[in-house]
């Protein structure tokens, strides 16, 4: 049963408002690539790499990390960015950039350096609307430290305008935040010294928020939430998965009483309340990416990293043809777009895009 609550702002005079992920949207920042650096190793990358990727991907990042992405090594995925620009302005959906920043220059706090950062490709990661208010996850890793300068002149136009703001406390990062003698599969490099989430690991239903326990997400970070949003619910969830990271290919709620689940990371301990709940669990069809693919185990599922433009329209990688029949098959009405190449930035259309403006209200669907 779905009920609307009350909130006092979700009108149309506020220029942030969202509370789902199928509302009508309105407005959206989408990533830039310029300013991309190569990402520095560290042990937060590592419990996240595939274990058959692991030592070609240590000993490349540790020689490269920290070095520009080059304006013609971005080409094809810049390419599959404008398309995706488009696409959206065509829907009617108004589009913001966030600033690029350089990536490509040492990181250093009083506590730890890094070779270079990362890049503004996936504000997803970073940002996260809650209804009329905008906050900015502390981020796991060293390297991303700095990423949200990129978004404040947007923060900043937004809370004048009205909308809310906040900022999750800065980690230290020391070593204390990270268990560096982690067990793949077994346990978490994230420790409990001080909040630490990503806002990609987040599903928004209305009232219900999905959060799941990662890597880069903590138990201290999920209890920051808790305290700080009483009027949500946030449901602690975790999957079988040993480089859990990101919840957005893994369990995607696509409409009310839809959930795309993820064949090969099933939800461990499901409560009965969501079980009994009446949504219908639905398993993505797997990738057509070729297993041939230098980095297939990495980006296989980064097809179901979709984006509703509401509850009939998504956009969807244009070579995910099972997907795309899958879709229709459940009445959607996909809107097929290449975005291969900027799987190398770390995600897909919802990585690389934060929703600011949805047509709606907040309401509860369990």
């Amino acid at each position: 049963m779905v009920r609307a609550m009350n909130s006092e702002k979700s009108n149309e005079n506020v220029p942030v408002n969202s509370w789902n992920e199928w509302d009508p949207l309105e407005e959206v920042v989408v990533g830039v690539l310029d300013g991309a650096a190569a990402l520095t190793w560290e042990v937060g990358f590592e419990a996240v790499t595939a274990v058959e990727h692991l030592d070609r991907s240590r000993k490349y990042h540790r020689a490269m990390g920290g070095q520009a992405i080059e304006k013609l090594q971005r080409a094809p995925a810049q390419r599959e960015l404008d398309r995706l620009v488009t696409i959206l302005e065509r829907e009617g959906v108004k589009v913001r950039r966030p600033d690029p920043i350089d990536h490509a220059r040492p990181i250093s706090t009083p506590l730890w350096s890094s070779q270079g950062g990362n890049c503004q490709a996936n504000p997803r990661d970073v940002l996260i609307v809650l209804g009329n208010e905008i906050l900015e996850a502390p981020m796991a890793w060293r390297s991303r430290y700095f990423e949200f300068l990129a978004y404040r002149k947007l923060c900043k136009e937004y809370f004048k305008r009205g909308a809310g703001w906040r900022a999750a406390p800065k980690p230290a990062m020391s070593h204390r935040s990270y268990d560096w003698d982690f067990k793949r599969g077994e346990t978490y490099v994230t420790t409990e010294y001080e909040p630490l989430f990503d806002a990609a690991d987040m599903s928004r239903c209305g009232r219900d928020i999905f959060i799941q326990r990662s890597h880069v997400t903590n138990d201290f970070g999920i209890e920051w939430l808790r305290r700080h949003y009483p009027e949500f619910h946030f449901h602690r969830v975790e999957f079988d998965d040993y480089r859990a990271i990101h919840i957005d290919a893994t369990f995607v709620p696509l409409r009310p009483g839809l959930f795309l689940t993820n064949p090969d990371r099933p939800m461990r301990d499901k409560p009965d309340w969501l079980a009994k709940s009446g949504w219908e669990f639905v398993e993505a069809p797997r990738s057509t990416l070729p297993e041939s693919h230098p980095w297939f185990h990495s980006f296989r599922w980064l097809s179901m990293n979709m984006l509703n433009l509401d509850e009939k329209r998504v956009i969807v990688e244009a070579s995910e043809e099972p997907t795309i029949k899958f879709l229709k098959d459940l009445g959607f009405d996909p809107i097929p777009c290449p975005f291969r190449n900027n799987y190398k930035f770390g995600g897909s259309f919802h990585c690389a895009t934060v929703d600011i403006r949805r047509r709606g209200e907040l309401k509860s669907y369990f």
